[in-house]
């Protein structure tokens, strides 16, 4: 076993402040849940510590990439950022813990040890990545299917080939502090991905075609200039209709049971005209200001019902709902809900401009305040009808083009956070068409071409990716690049916007 403290405490507590202090694999194994807020199936998680007692510090995850030939690189780039964002902060990580998650694939006959033998290697580059960078690495741990192995211990006694079993879930120590502190763990990865995800019942086919019927009718609307603030209108009656019913609605009893009530509370031409009607971005930001206060759940559990209705050929229209979930949620703290719903929005779609810039500022643990104050008065001004000429978009003087854009999630943290929110604050909206839609805007040639063409041209089937499934990541916490691509899409980002003025 390899022996060494560490310590649970907030970033940048002083040394002698309350900790409790780890000492074995296992309660690290048991502490990783509560440092990321859920159980991170499918995922590489790197902790940096620092001092003498090796205080938690900077933290990141990345989603395993599924090609062993990517992994060489993965590494490098993982333990360049998980330095940068340090370094960021304050001090130089003094050591730094590994965790590699994955469970057998249902249905292969794959056991948890031969899962934990196919990332050695991983394990080893990740190892040999951060040694170059003249930091150790403290333990390097596989937790797959309920057991946990050392990859520093070659102890047999005390990390046995078959690996150790986990503590039962809230039995531990670390486990009764954490519920004390009133942290929470929401569950696997997987299963708040699967809140989010594309329904797979036989009712999907209904929904897709009734999406096609949307598109045909709503496009030529949106391109219109006068017609798309009519149906900005529309959509945003018809989401605060939808609100109030599923507010209305009596509570269900578990997660799985509540989104399906929330389901069956919205029409299938409800979904579907709200969809479309937020891929202008105009209206997606007027429906960001509903982010709190009573408006924040039922604003919630609309965002979630929609991107789960974002089926088939529109599966890159989740893009815009599940940015909005995953404002709502950082905009009412649930952080790691957050994180989950923009990683997923870049996986609908990288080059969504709104969801870079949010997952980027929660990333770097910016406080969401500075974009709901632009929001609020938005809002106020367009009430009092100074802001009626602007179309109620957030921030559009102050954008000046995409190429004030930052990279995505190119560090963990940001060494002036105060200008780092105004910037976000500035430039995470603008109005103007956007999503799925603005790409058919930028190659119309005629109203007539234009209404032939729109069901194709706004088919994601029908769009370049920003960079190829194997190299684009599952989420990154932490400010981690995505796997070598990220940056490279969002500087692609950044010209296309350039080119068409609108940005997104």
């Amino acid at each position: 076993m390899n022996k060494h403290h560490e310590s649970h405490g907030s970033h940048g507590l002083p040394d002698d402040d309350p900790q409790l202090t780890l000492r074995s694999p296992a309660e690290l194994a048991d502490a990783l849940p509560y440092l990321m807020g859920f159980h991170p199936t499918d995922s590489i998680v790197m902790v940096a510590l620092h001092g003498r007692r090796g205080r938690f510090g900077g933290r990141l995850r990345l989603g395993i990439p599924r090609a062993p030939g990517e992994w060489p690189h993965v590494a490098e780039q993982l333990a360049e950022c998980l330095m940068a964002g340090s370094e960021r902060r304050g001090p130089r990580p003094d050591g730094i813990i590994v965790f590699l998650c994955q469970d057998p694939e249902p249905g292969s006959d794959m056991t948890s040890s031969q899962v934990m033998e196919r990332l050695r290697p991983l394990a080893q580059l990740l190892r040999t990545a951060c040694g170059a960078l003249d930091v150790p690495v403290l333990e390097a741990l596989c937790i797959s299917d309920g057991r946990y192995w050392s990859y520093c211990c070659p102890d047999a006694r005390c990390c046995p080939p078959e690996g150790n079993v986990l503590a039962m879930a809230g039995t531990s120590v670390l486990a009764a502090a954490a519920t004390f502190a009133g942290l929470q763990v929401r569950g696997s990865l997987r299963e708040m991905e699967a809140r989010l995800a594309p329904w797979r019942r036989p009712a999907a086919a209904d929904q897709e075609r009734v999406l096609a019927a949307a598109e045909e009718a709503l496009v030529p609307r949106i391109l219109d200039e006068e017609e798309r603030l009519r149906v900005g209108r529309e959509t945003l009656d018809l989401a605060g209709r939808v609100m109030r019913r599923l507010s209305g609605a009596p509570p269900a009893t578990g997660r799985t049971d509540a989104d399906a009530l929330d389901d069956a509370l919205i029409a299938h031409d409800e979904a579907a005209a709200l969809v479309l009607g937020l891929q202008d971005r105009t209206t997606r930001d007027r429906a960001a200001e509903w982010m709190e206060g009573p408006d924040a759940a039922p604003a919630q559990r609309l965002w979630r019902a929609l991107a789960r209705r974002c089926v088939g050929r529109y599966g890159e229209h989740a893009a815009a709902p599940l940015t909005l979930a995953g404002w709502v949620a950082w905009s009412t703290g649930d952080e790691p809900a957050a994180r989950v719903a923009l990683g997923l929005a870049l996986r609908a779609d990288p080059e969504y401009q709104f969801a870079q810039l949010l997952h980027q500022a929660c990333n770097r643990g910016l406080d969401p305040e500075a974009l709901r104050r632009c929001l609020r008065e938005e809002r106020r001004e367009r009430e009092e009808g100074g802001a009626a000429a602007a179309g109620g978009a957030v921030g559009e003087a102050g954008l000046g083009g995409s190429d004030r854009v930052p990279a995505l999630g190119a560090e963990a943290d940001v060494a002036e956070p105060a200008a780092a929110e105004r910037r976000v604050a500035v430039e995470a909206s603008a109005s103007g068409v956007g999503g799925p839609v603005r790409r058919l805007r930028s190659r119309r040639k005629s109203p007539a071409a234009t209404r032939n063409e729109g069901a194709a041209a706004t088919s994601p089937a029908n769009r370049r990716d920003a960079a190829p499934a194997s190299a684009r990541p599952e989420g990154v916490e932490g400010g981690a690049p995505a796997a070598g691509s990220a940056r490279r899409g969002a500087r692609r980002t950044g010209r296309a916007g350039q080119r068409d003025g609108t940005g997104r």
